[in-house]
């Protein structure tokens, strides 16, 4: 499932988008937004068809070498240890995946060549060649060697990341969320699970698909309100020098803490101002902790900040 902060980034780059059209509708733009973090689940699921298909390409070409004139011994007799991979297997004939699958049109069949580059990047890893040596079937190991190709393989390729970004433009922003999905959802498969290991869902739960259409509305609702107050507490500095992003994270983060009781004031806070560094200026993470924490107290001092839940009032 996507994480909050994921939903954070995709909540301010589609506000931004919404600002800087003066045509823009609320609702259309929102129908937007939902539709952008739908295609993160679409690349998770395109992810997850990776390994399968990879070890089907395998066990072709090892076919292939026993059909050739005069095979060796180690062509008739292969090690069979990456393509019988139990994680892998499990995958494959997932009863979620094979609905999931079809219902968004997945199929890496056609795309022998990247199939290849990408087992190649297998073989040539340490691991690898140390997974290989033990002919012993072992379920954790054949875990820990699924997540080993995750963590290293998939992220590194230049040539998958090539090919997903021209399927869908999204997918470069949404690559490596896409990937951090498909790394833990695997840690969670068990073997006694067989073929019904569960697939992560997009949401956590309702809960977030909720947090992220309210955030986007109530900070455009408010948007006039919060400036105001975000003006009232610059120092020798002008509003119109402000960054229209860094207004746009601070108008997000005043959304968080009067509009969200369930949110801890410190996550909040801490998550605006990465989003800052990660995103405007080199300055900005200085600026936007500044005035947040002025604003924090003013609120706390007037009650308008209400948080529900111990330990969620703590800054």
């Amino acid at each position: 499932m996507v994480s909050r902060r994921y939903l954070r980034i995709k909540t301010m780059q589609a506000l931004y988008a919404y600002n800087a059209n003066p045509k823009a509708n609320v609702a259309s733009a929102e129908t937007d937004l939902l539709k952008s973090v739908r295609s993160c689940y679409a690349l998770f699921l395109w992810l997850f068809a990776l390994l399968p298909e990879i070890a089907f390409y395998r066990t072709k070409k090892l076919d292939s070498l026993k059909e050739k004139y005069n095979p060796t011994a180690e062509d008739l007799n292969p090690n069979t240890k990456f393509v019988n991979n139990a994680v892998i297997r499990q995958i494959e004939n997932n009863k979620e995946l094979q609905i999931l699958w079809p219902k968004y049109h997945i199929l890496w069949e056609d795309e022998t060549d990247l199939i290849a580059k990408l087992f190649h990047e297998i073989e040539q890893l340490p691991d690898y060649e140390v997974y290989m040596a033990n002919r012993e079937n072992d379920y954790q190991e054949d875990k820990k060697f699924v997540l080993t190709v995750i963590e290293k393989v998939f992220p590194e390729n230049d040539l998958l990341h090539w090919y997903l970004g021209e399927k869908n433009t999204h997918w470069i922003d949404d690559y490596d969320e896409a990937m951090m999905m498909l790394y833990q959802n695997v840690k969670e498969f068990k073997e006694s699970k067989g073929d019904e290991c569960r697939i992560d869902s997009l949401y956590k739960s309702n809960e977030d698909e909720l947090f992220c259409k309210q955030l986007f509305r109530k900070t455009i609702e408010h948007a006039a309100e919060y400036t105001q107050m975000i003006e009232e507490k610059l120092q020798n500095w002008e509003l119109e020098r402000v960054i229209n992003l860094d207004m746009l994270l601070m108008q997000m983060a005043l959304v968080e803490l009067l509009e969200f009781p369930q949110i801890p004031i410190k996550v909040t806070l801490n998550e605006y101002i990465e989003l800052a560094k990660w995103y405007s200026s080199d300055k900005s993470k200085v600026f936007v902790n500044g005035i947040l924490d002025r604003l924090i107290v003013d609120l706390r001092d007037n009650g308008r900040i209400v948080k529900t839940g111990r330990g969620l009032y703590q800054n």
